[in-house]
């Protein structure tokens, strides 16, 4: 990998490709840190103090990974690309739901377009609904847990009126998201590999010094135990991303014209983690469902239905929890491989350019079989993403729910995405350095 880097800087075109992508990364990181108008920095800052210090483990804190730290602070680019990714996730589903989506889809490149635009506006739409939420809890204090009462983070005595206040930071923040997406196209334009993934690795690659810091100052032991367990992890999803199935398929010749066509043998890669991240993006987003459930009815409700809630589902260590998000996962991955893969319309596309499988006749059985494949390769990916993501739950629950433990930053969600990213962005920089430095036949 190291020495697929070195031979990208020694060529042109891919050495102005990485700087380019560096730099956005570095106005990426540098609207991550500017606070919005309207935000007492000073106030944020003594907030993060206070949370690190008793500990913080609810779904907050996976969404502040996602941003780079920028979520808690309030920051121009604290919603970070999740409306984004959000916005992505709906209009999947929404074309497999909507007919005239399924035909844009189908148009190609133009199609495709319309449906990025689609997108566009969604994820505008989302973030001013999240902006405000986020908003409305940090002037209530439940951004941080209610261990900030006594700091206000949205100061009311600016000269202005809070809804002012209120409706610049929210605009801000949306603006900011839109700054985030323009500059992930310009890195899957002018850049090297997809910008959006690449802005995200950005966001966790710059958390895990300062969450491992803290683990070291808390518990010199457990930290040398978490990097034991990260690197055991990162061999695994590196094993399991690139494994695949390969159907081998068989084109029949055909004559057009004067021209022999077909007579190739390729094959269809299905990958055992068909799903990739989004089953674990899924669970995350419903089981935060009962923490703001519990944030609206007050953490100190004596109601049975809230206690039950607080003391099972909100509290990552606890074996309900785990089980519950461990099962939603495995449910959502074979939810998600099924409306994006359609065997019989792979099937279709075989048989209308010739192509078979060996031993399958075309049409209905190939469609058959290609789902019996995929029914079967898609258990272990899905028990895969199920023992990854919960792997941290397991672990605050073995070290005793220990304050700076339970930031564990070596599994689940960060660790799959930024493996994933790493793999693909290596990848497409060794197919161009492949197409600039090919040795041909007549080479010595």
């Amino acid at each position: 990998m190291l020495s697929a880097f070195f031979s990208a800087f020694k060529t042109p075109d891919l050495r102005k490709k990485i700087i380019f992508t560096l730099a956005m990364i570095a106005i990426y990181r540098l609207g991550a840190t500017l606070p919005s108008p309207g935000v007492s920095y000073g106030n944020v800052q003594k907030c993060l103090d206070q949370v690190q210090e008793n500990g913080s483990s609810d779904v907050l804190t996976l969404l502040n990974l996602f941003s780079g730290g920028a979520l808690l602070q309030l920051s121009v680019f604290a919603l970070g690309i999740m409306p984004y990714i959000t916005a992505s996730i709906i209009l999947q589903l929404l074309t497999v739901v909507i007919p005239r989506l399924e035909s844009l889809k189908k148009e190609g490149q133009s199609g495709q377009a319309k449906i990025t635009q689609y997108t566009r506006y969604l994820t505008l739409g989302l973030a001013v609904l999240q902006a405000s939420a986020f908003v409305a809890l940090a002037r209530s204090g439940q951004l941080f847990n209610n261990q900030c009462q006594d700091l206000p983070i949205i100061p009311e005595d600016t000269g202005l009126s809070i809804w002012l206040t209120v409706s610049i930071i929210v605009i801000t923040m949306t603006a900011g998201t839109g700054v985030i997406m323009w500059l992930g196209e310009m890195v899957t334009d002018r850049g090297v590999g997809n910008g959006m993934s690449v802005l995200i690795f950005s966001s966790i690659a710059a958390r895990l010094p300062y969450e491992g810091y803290q683990i070291y100052q808390s518990n010199k032991t457990g930290f040398f135990v978490a990097l034991g367990i990260g690197v055991t992890v990162i061999t695994a999803v590196v094993f399991i991303e690139q494994a695949q199935r390969r159907v081998p398929v068989q084109y029949a010749k055909r004559m057009i014209g004067r021209r022999m066509y077909g007579g190739t043998s390729t094959y269809i890669p299905l990958k055992v983690n068909q799903a990739g991240v989004i089953p674990v993006i899924f669970a995350s987003s419903l089981l935060y469902l009962p923490q703001l459930a519990v944030q609206l009815a007050g953490e100190n409700s004596t109601n049975a239905v809230v206690v039950f809630i607080q003391r099972y589902l909100v509290d990552q260590s606890n074996p309900v929890h785990i089980v519950t998000y461990f099962l939603m996962i495995v449910f959502f991955t074979y939810f998600y491989v099924g409306i994006t893969f359609n065997p019989t319309e792979v099937a279709d596309n075989m048989r209308k350019y010739g192509g078979f499988v060996h031993g399958i006749r075309p049409g209905k059985p190939t469609a058959e079989y290609l789902d019996f494949i995929l029914s079967r390769i898609t258990l272990p990916g899905a028990l895969y993403l199920g023992i990854i993501s919960v792997l941290p739950n397991l672990f605050i629950g073995l070290i005793g729910g220990n304050n700076a433990l339970q930031n564990f930053p070596f599994g689940g969600t960060a660790v799959l995405i930024m493996v994933g990213v790493g793999l693909e962005t290596v990848k497409q920089i060794e197919s161009q350095l492949m197409q600039r430095n090919y040795e041909g036949f007549l080479r010595k």
